[in-house]
């Protein structure tokens, strides 16, 4: 009964988690088109990607040790998806340079920290639990949060101090890095997970 109930409350939060975020996928990538905000874009792709990553989280939690693992390793590929996108759009976006409209980028930027600041919250209670399954969303949820602060600090540059589209587009690529780096540490918690379960 003790390790049903935590269970649980997991599969509720990845429930939820998943909810949220494809719920704001589809509001912040309408703005990204609309405005042609390259980070706009790449933190879209990124609630998709969260999505993805809770809903396989739900499918895998009754699962092994060993097939939680490798599904672990899944997410850290899935975690490097954001990255890829966001590199294309840049260089879409190097090829026809243009400003994106500040007042939009900041509002998405706002609605966006306020849903992945709601799900990291909802995640933290469960960091512990199911190894890379709850490493990885917890670390999604931060990251994306800390990137809309980076995207809300461009909003503001753009609109009052440099009207330019290399702000977006800085804060773009710093995301795809974020995403870089938590893709390796999810690989990293997933491999332990995998040499643990092999030793007699």
């Amino acid at each position: 009964m003790t390790g049903t109930a935590p269970a649980a409350g997991f599969r509720r939060a990845a429930a939820w988690v998943a909810a949220l975020n494809l719920a704001y996928f589809g509001i912040e990538f309408a703005v990204a088109l609309a405005i042609g905000s390259v980070a706009l874009f790449a933190d879209s792709v990124d609630f998709l990607e969260d999505t993805s990553i809770n809903l396989l989280i739900l499918l895998a939690l009754g699962w092994s040790i060993a097939a939680r693992a490798r599904v672990g390793m899944v997410l850290a590929g899935l975690l490097l998806v954001p990255g890829i996108a966001t590199m294309w759009t840049a260089a879409q976006k190097f090829a026809h340079p243009a400003t994106p409209a500040p007042l939009p980028l900041t509002l998405a930027a706002l609605g966006a920290l306020a849903v992945n600041m709601t799900c990291a919250l909802i995640l933290a209670r469960h960091r512990g639990h199911s190894g890379s399954l709850s490493k990885a969303a917890f670390l999604s949820a931060r990251n994306d949060a800390l990137a809309n602060i980076g995207i809300i600090a461009a909003g503001l540059v753009t609109a009052f101090a440099w009207r330019s589209p290399w702000p977006d587009l800085g804060v773009g690529l710093a995301i795809a890095l974020v995403n870089l780096d938590a893709a390796k540490e999810v690989w990293e918690a997933a491999r332990k997970e995998h040499a643990e379960r092999a030793e007699p």
